[in-house]
């Protein structure tokens, strides 16, 4: 069997689309028609999209309904196209949520957004999705470095560009519209609120965040933390290690905070 058809065999049968779509919108001046193009597999400029895009956006949600939407980054091209209605995300060290993957697990849905930095076309897909470690698949991801532990599989049901006109007014590629660094609160300060552990300090956390950027965005083992960060680390690796619970891991964890 090959890759693309252990894909399709695991995400199950794929119900395409409709090829396009009409619809009507209401705007200040009146009605009027807008047309948007709705296809059920990928088209060269739609590929040649993906191919330079070096962040997506993987939205789902559980069995229960809550949503989760997290970022997956690489470079240009990380997202490996296996055919015209099937690509594949590497999966990446991050903070070991897990909250996409079990999402996947729970319900085998997930809708995508490729943005390429600098540009305001971006590419909206979404369809069945399903986690895979099939070493013949993985053994093709390696865009950030070496074969990943696992991938996020997508069969496409939809595909289409999205409207560029938010990227417009958000001025978000347009340095000279960005507030200042001092504007916002630091990464450190978001966690260290969030945490409530009054042991810990700023600059546990930002020694933390810096060692797990230097080794490879991984969370490190105990013994290279700072005691008091020690207990972080260790709720971060149960979280995770509950993944291998299934689909109802994600609503334990939420039970328990």
């Amino acid at each position: 069997m090959s890759v693309s058809d252990h894909v399709h065999s695991s995400c199950g049968k794929l119900t395409p689309s409709l090829a396009s779509a009409s619809v009507i919108v209401f705007g200040t001046a009146g009605p009027y028609r807008a047309v948007r193009t709705q296809a059920a597999e990928l088209t060269e400029q739609t590929r040649r999209l993906i191919g330079c895009s070096s962040l997506v956006l993987v939205a789902g949600a559980d069995a229960e309904g809550n949503c989760d939407v997290s970022p997956r980054g690489g470079p240009a091209g990380f997202v490996s196209v296996l055919d015209p209605r099937t690509v594949a995300i590497p999966d990446a060290t991050g903070n070991k949520r897990l909250d996409t993957l079990q999402n996947v697990v729970a319900t085998g849905r997930a809708g995508l957004l490729f943005v390429i930095p600098g540009r305001t076309t971006t590419l909206r897909v979404n369809g069945r999705a399903c986690v895979s470690t099939r070493p013949e698949l993985l053994s093709r991801l390696t865009a950030v470095g070496k074969p990943p532990a696992s991938a996020l599989v997508v069969g496409i049901e939809e595909v289409y560009p999205h409207c560029p006109k938010s990227l417009l007014r958000s001025g978000a590629w347009k340095p000279e519209q960005w507030l200042s660094a001092d504007a916002q609160p630091t990464s450190a300060e978001v966690t260290l609120a969030q945490l409530r552990m009054p042991e810990l300090t700023i600059a546990d956390i930002e020694q933390a965040e810096a060692d797990s950027l230097t080794y490879r965005y991984e969370w490190q083992a105990d013994r290279r933390l700072p005691n008091r960060w020690a207990g972080v680390s260790l709720l971060r690796d149960r979280e995770s290690s509950e993944f291998a619970g299934g689909a109802d891991a994600g609503a334990r964890r939420r039970r328990r905070e």
